[in-house]
């Protein structure tokens, strides 16, 4: 190195050192905030926010701003069948920083939703929505099984294995060390089907439980994650959409938009066209190619995911008979007739009539017919293995009616872990209760 760049070095290390020190100097001048400067907190008058039909509901809601009481300000409320709210909104002051909300009831099984909003004194609005659960082990599907359901899946996975896996292999350095081998794999899962997926395995060349994964909605890139391969298990995250994981972000965001918008409606005129059908029965193929790898245990076959994954954990659990555990986080596409009768549906909210991803572009009655085939209520009817799920009460994506109704059709053996303050997410807690659960059935 000659003089001139030994100085271009030493200027550039310069800078950098006098950037990071009055970052430093910044933060200690001026602190990282530990709480949010408005705070609210709402309790109903049943703290485990369970009610009975009849019973009437009440919601103390506590704010504070820097710690000091709101007083005087006016809150606003609507409440009513959760993604159901009426237009006209209640009102109640704060009083010492507390406000008392009346809720009401219901006379129906379901779920009770109170939205609330406040200008705080900068005049932002804070808002929240809490869910309240009334008798919702009697809430039920509105799909029915179709007579044909069992033959048809059969046929559709008979198909899906007659197709050769022809996995394609692709090293990750960034996600391989000396304990975990990282691979980015695609899979022919079907006639014209692909996916791919991120395996990482354990390299100390003993027997491991496989772990399947499939992808919430969308089509975002995955990524490789190394929780289950520290606890020993081989492990896959798939994508369902054979999109390309190594295209940089930009040309990657323009691909899927291009590619995959509105994939949840497409083909919906038939079942056997279905964007669906072969998603399912890819899931299935992903668990026989982990089953087909050499450092599988030969017993221990787990599938978790949440929210669409969620959806396609149930489902790929209740049609390959290698899966040995079901663990499913706030599934999606439950209760998809739910709109249909008046009552919150399942992601993607077909025949809702507000929401986006659940418009229909064939009449209701050709939609309801292929649906049903594709409800993971129908094949929460034929899970045979332990399954531990996981959801919220807050949750605006997947409605808790629409999750409890397929949990009161799981006949399996069962565990569920319920946060009702949870939206569309979990606690750590959560998933190590979940993580505690498969280890005591393995």
């Amino acid at each position: 190195m000659n003089t001139n760049d030994m100085k271009y070095v030493l200027a550039v290390v310069s800078v950098f050192l006098t950037v990071t020190a009055r970052a430093q100097q910044f933060q200690q001048e001026f602190g990282n905030p530990r709480k949010q400067f408005v705070e609210t907190v709402a309790t109903p008058n049943h703290p485990d926010s369970y009610y009975t039909t009849g019973q009437q509901a009440t919601l103390r809601v506590v704010a504070r701003e820097g710690g000091v009481p709101v007083e005087g300000r006016t809150i606003y409320y609507k409440t009513g069948p959760e993604m159901l709210l009426p237009e006209a909104c209640d009102s109640a002051t704060f009083v010492a920083g507390e406000a008392l909300l009346s809720v009401g009831t219901m006379r129906e099984p379901g779920f009770l939703a109170c939205e609330y909003w406040f200008k705080t004194a900068d005049g932002k609005t804070c808002r929240d929505l809490v869910k309240l659960a009334y008798s919702p082990e009697q809430i039920r599907t509105f799909t029915p099984m179709p007579p044909d359901f069992e033959k048809f899946w059969q046929r559709v996975v008979k198909e899906a294995r007659q197709v050769p896996l022809e996995p394609e292999y692709r090293d990750v350095p960034d996600a391989t060390n000396d304990r975990i081998r990282t691979q980015l794999v695609r899979l022919h899962v079907g006639k014209d089907k692909w996916i791919q997926g991120y395996l990482s395995q354990p390299t100390d060349g003993r027997p491991h439980p496989v772990v399947l994964c499939p992808p919430g909605a969308g089509s975002q890139k995955i990524y490789p994650s190394d929780y289950f391969p520290q606890e020993g298990c081989i492990y896959m995250k798939i994508e369902i959409h054979d999109n390309d994981q190594t295209l940089p972000d930009d040309a990657y965001n323009q691909m899927r938009q291009q590619k995959c918008d509105g994939y949840m409606r497409r083909g919906m005129a038939r079942k056997d066209t279905y964007y669906y059908k072969d998603v399912y029965a890819g899931c299935v193929r992903a668990v026989d190619f982990l089953c087909s790898l050499p450092g599988w245990d030969g017993r221990n076959v787990i599938v978790t995911g949440g929210s669409q994954g969620g959806a396609l954990t149930i489902v790929t659990s209740a049609l390959n008979e290698k899966v040995t555990l079901c663990a499913p986080f706030y599934p999606a596409l439950c209760d998809l007739m739910g709109f249909r009768h008046q009552r919150a549906g399942g992601w993607p909210k077909f025949f809702s009539g507000f929401y986006k991803d659940g418009r229909i572009d064939i009449s209701d009655e050709d939609a309801e017919q292929t649906l049903q085939y594709f409800d993971v209520v129908n094949f929460a009817r034929l899970l045979k293995v332990p399954t531990f799920m996981s959801w919220g009460y807050s949750d605006d994506t997947c409605s808790p009616t629409s999750v409890w109704a397929a949990w009161n059709e799981i006949t399996a053996p069962k565990q569920c872990d319920i946060t009702p303050t949870s939206g569309h997410w979990r606690f750590p807690s959560s998933q190590a209760k979940c993580l505690q659960w498969m280890k005591a059935h393995q």
